[in-house]
């Protein structure tokens, strides 16, 4: 395949970054996205220039890492699939590809494609844990759980923090990764002790690193590679509005 990439190169978060276009040629349809890139970083290499700067970790579709708007799509065109999970055969011989980094101003650009995902760390640290006891590790049956709510919040906990859903979401809203998180915890027995108290800080946490608010645009949840459903987010409203309530009466420990 030849192809032509316009690539987003950017030195720094304080530089002026623009597109740079680059010619490919015989790239295997069996390609990964990211081996594709690689080959890119090697060609520049060879050239005496500086290779393109992305995320990527374990490239099984697990860690989160890849993030890439490619063509104006989080993680490309394939639904429920990361960036390192697309392979080039979705491609086709001279095409053009855009590839940008995610576009949302609580992700400012680090490098080229790389973005800066510390306000997601931040809204797990304010509330993603749980009161357990020390010593050993508690009976696996001690806590019957449902499998209805098993299934709830494995489907919660899919969710991998790639950003895809606030790069999507014309208002750069966190409502979904922020309700997969408060979800998977609210759910489960272990997580009841903080649940008021997690909705509050992590919803309070969101606003204050500058994500917009949810207008239900549904944007999120079309570019999710782990699928999380807008139901996250129906509930989160319910968690925080009776949290809410309970901080008023002064109910929340």
């Amino acid at each position: 395949m030849k192809l032509t990439l316009k690539v987003w190169r950017q030195k720094s978060s304080q530089s002026q970054g623009k597109f740079v276009e680059y010619q490919l040629d015989e790239i295997s349809e069996g390609s990964s996205f990211l081996e594709m890139l690689d080959i890119l970083s090697e060609q520049q290499v060879a050239n005496g220039q500086e290779p393109v700067a992305f995320d990527h970790d374990c490239r099984e579709g697990i860690c989160g890492s890849c993030s890439l708007t490619i063509n104006g799509i989080p993680h490309g065109p394939e639904n429920a699939t990361t960036a390192c999970q697309l392979h080039m055969r979705h491609f086709h011989d001279g095409q053009t590809i855009t590839i940008e980094p995610w576009r949302a101003a609580p992700f400012p650009v680090i490098k080229d494609l790389i973005t800066d995902r510390t306000a997601f760390d931040k809204i797990i640290q304010s509330g993603g844990f749980i009161t357990g006891r020390n010593g050993s590790a508690v009976d696996a049956n001690a806590s019957p759980i449902a499998k209805d709510i098993a299934d709830y919040a494995m489907d919660a906990a899919a969710c991998i923090g790639c950003g895809a859903c606030v790069a999507a979401c014309p208002n750069a809203s966190a409502m979904l990764f922020t309700a997969a998180k408060v979800s998977h915890m609210n759910s489960l027995p272990q997580g009841k002790p903080e649940k008021d108290r997690r909705a509050l800080a992590m919803v309070s946490t969101m606003d204050g690193e500058g994500f917009g608010g949810c207008t239900n645009i549904g944007e999120c949840a079309a570019v999710c590679p782990k699928s999380i459903s807008l139901d996250m987010i129906a509930q989160l409203n319910r968690d925080y509005t009776v949290a809410k309530v309970k901080d008023f009466f002064y109910l929340v420990p």
